[in-house]
Order: structure tokens, then sequence, then C-alpha cells
């Protein structure tokens, strides 16, 4: 027998989705594409609220 809300499941839908700085592993920072370090660009974290990097934990700030 199958559970009744399977009958209604659907995969969730994949977002798209483009960082706007990256990992530099000389600074082991983020740093956005002009080469200051993204936890220092307000704007950045005024939209995203936090540069999370992709080198280690998911719950640590780069600051």
């Amino acid at each position: 027998m199958q559970p009744f809300a399977l009958n209604y499941a659907r995969p969730a839908a994949e977002l798209v989705t483009t960082t706007p700085y990256a990992y530099d592993p000389g600074l082991q920072l983020n740093v956005t594409s002009d080469g200051r370090i993204a936890a220092a660009d307000l704007t950045l974290l005024r939209e995203l609220g936090t540069t999370t990097s992709t080198a280690g934990s998911k719950t640590h700030f780069d600051d």
C-alpha cells in the first residue's frame, strides 16, 4: 500500500543561483570579482545576509 501523500509528491524545483563572490585559498576568505573581501562589502551582506565559505562548515562567517 502506498501512502496517500506520495500520490501528490513532486520533486523540489532546483534553484539556479550565482554567487557574487568566490573563495580565495591564499587569503582563506571569500572575495568579490574585483578582489575585495566579501565580508567587508556591506551592500553584499545586506543583500545576502552572509558570505559562507564552501571550504568548510556552512555555519562559519568569513570575518
